[in-house]
C-alpha cells in the first residue's frame, strides 16, 4: 500500500468538466439548485462514483452520498462534501471545489488501497445558495432536523417552478442512488470552501480554519407616508417615506460597522408604492441584512437599527415596520475537529489562521449534530457569488491536500 496522494490535475479537470454544466459565456456559472443543470451535475458525480464502486444513495430532499467502505462499516461514517448549486451568475469554485475535492479524496485513498477504520461519505448538499427557491441550505437544514421539509412543498422558485414537482423530477432522474432516511448518526463533518473574503489572499495565508459562523439577522423595513404631486407638494406638507428611508440608511451606515469591526449591515432590496417617476412615494420597503459573531452583539445591533429607524420615520412623520425576515443564530465548530485541521496544516507545513465565516454554509447546521469544521482557501480578489470567481491551482491543491490529511487524522482519533 502506498500513501494516499492528492491527484492536482485530475481534481483540476474535474472542476473544469463539472464547470461546463451551466457554464455561463462570463466564465461562470448559472446551476441552480433542482434544476436540469444541477440534475446533471448530480449525475456526472453518481456516475464517477458508481466507476469507483463506491455507493451512492440519496434522501428525501435529495442530498447525495457517496460512500466508501471502512473496516467496520458499523461505525457511524465521517461526512466531507459541500454543494453543487450556484448563483444565477455564480462562479465554478463556490461549493462544487468543496464536493470535488471531498470526492478527490475518497479517489486517494482508493488509490493508494488505504484502509480507514470507518467509513467515509462525500455530501453534495441540495440547495445550499437559495438563489432558485428560498430559504438556501435546505438540505443541511432537514438533515440536521432544523427544520421541516413539508413547510417547503408549495414554495415557487424565482421562476416560477413547483420546489415539489422539481424535487421529485431530481430524485427521480438518479434511481440508481438507494434511498436512505434523512439524517444519520455522523463521526464527525468537514466541510471545504472558498474563503468569500480577501482577508487569506492579503495576508499571504493558505489556509483558514473556520471556528464558527456569524449570525445573521434578515429585516424588513416598511416606512409608510402619504403620497403626493411631485409638483405641486410643497416641503411643509411632504410625509415622504423615501426621505425617511434614505435618512435611516445614511444613519445605520455611518453608526454600525464603523463603531464595530466584526460587524455587517448591507441594504439589498428597496421598493417603492406606487414606484411612479412623478408622485411621492406612499411607502418604501427596504431589506436589511445584519451579521455578527456574537449573539448578544446582534441583538444589541438589531435594538440600535430599530430605535435609528424610528427616530428617522418620526422626523417625516412616517410611520415604521419592522418585521424579521431570518433569524440564524451563530454557530461555533467543534474544538477538537478544529484542533485536527489545524495540526493537519501544520504537518503540511500550510500558513493558517483561525477566522470565523461571514457566509453561512451547510457546516452550520451540521455543527448541530456531529463534530464539525470548515477548511477555507484563498479567492483571487475575495470575490465570489460572482462568474470572475478564481482560485489559483496552488490554492486548489493545497485544500484537497490538508482535506486528506485531515479527514484521515479525523477517521483515526
Amino acid at each position: 500500500m502506498t500513501s494516499p496522494a492528492i491527484k492536482a490535475e485530475r481534481l483540476q479537470q474535474r472542476l473544469e468538466t463539472f464547470a461546463d454544466i451551466g457554464a455561463t459565456p462570463a466564465g461562470g456559472v448559472n446551476r441552480q439548485a433542482l434544476s436540469p443543470e444541477d440534475r446533471e451535475a448530480r449525475r456526472l458525480l453518481a456516475e464517477l462514483a458508481k466507476a469507483r464502486r463506491f455507493g451512492v444513495f440519496q434522501d428525501a430532499m435529495a442530498n447525495l452520498f457517496i460512500r466508501r467502505s471502512g473496516r467496520d462499516d458499523r461505525l457511524p461514517p465521517l461526512l466531507i462534501g459541500s454543494h453543487l448549486d450556484s448563483q444565477p451568475t455564480g462562479g465554478r469554485f463556490d461549493g462544487a471545489l468543496g464536493t470535488l475535492s471531498a470526492f478527490e479524496v475518497l479517489e486517494a485513498l482508493e488509490d493508494a488501497g488505504a484502509q480507514t477504520p470507518s467509513p467515509i461519505e462525500v455530501v453534495a448538499w441540495t440547495n445550499e445558495e437559495g438563489s432558485r427557491f428560498a430559504p438556501g441550505v435546505m438540505g443541511s437544514m432537514a438533515f440536521a432536523g432544523a427544520a421541516d421539509p413539508a413547510q417547503w412543498q408549495s414554495l415557487a422558485g424565482s421562476d416560477g417552478a413547483s420546489f415539489a414537482d422539481e424535487l421529485a423530477a431530481t430524485l427521480a432522474a438518479l434511481p440508481e442512488a438507494a434511498m436512505r432516511p434523512l439524517g444519520m448518526p455522523l463521526s464527525g463533518y468537514i466541510e471545504l470552501h472558498i474563503e468569500q473574503g480577501p482577508s487569506l489572499e492579503k495576508e499571504g495565508l493558505a489556509i483558514g480554519v473556520v471556528t464558527g459562523v456569524q449570525g445573521t439577522r434578515w429585516l424588513k423595513v416598511t416606512v409608510t407616508g402619504e403620497a403626493g404631486h411631485a409638483g405641486t407638494t410643497p416641503l411643509p406638507y411632504r410625509r415622504d417615506p423615501m426621505v425617511a428611508a434614505v435618512g435611516m440608511m445614511h444613519q445605520l451606515q455611518a453608526s454600525v460597522m464603523p463603531s464595530d469591526a466584526d460587524a455587517r449591515l448591507t441594504v439589498g432590496r428597496i421598493a417603492t408604492i406606487p414606484g411612479s417617476v412623478n408622485a411621492i412615494p406612499k411607502a418604501v420597503t427596504f431589506s436589511l441584512d445584519i451579521r455578527h459573531p456574537s449573539a448578544g452583539r446582534l441583538d444589541a445591533i438589531v435594538g440600535d437599527v430599530q430605535a435609528i429607524c424610528r427616530a428617522e420615520g418620526a422626523k417625516q412623520g412616517c410611520s415604521v415596520e419592522i418585521a424579521t425576515a431570518f433569524d440564524m443564530a451563530p454557530g461555533v465548530f467543534a474544538p477538537e475537529m478544529i484542533d485536527t485541521i489545524e495540526a493537519a496544516a501544520r504537518r503540511l507545513s500550510l500558513p493558517c489562521k483561525r477566522m470565523v465565516s461571514g457566509a453561512f454554509h451547510d457546516a452550520l447546521f451540521l455543527a448541530r449534530v456531529a463534530p464539525t469544521a470548515m477548511i477555507f482557501v484563498p479567492c483571487r480578489n475575495g470575490i465570489s457569488h460572482n462568474e470572475a470567481e478564481y482560485v489559483e491551482p496552488a490554492s486548489i491543491r493545497d485544500g484537497a491536500r490538508l482535506l486528506l490529511e485531515a479527514t484521515i487524522a479525523a477517521t483515526t482519533t
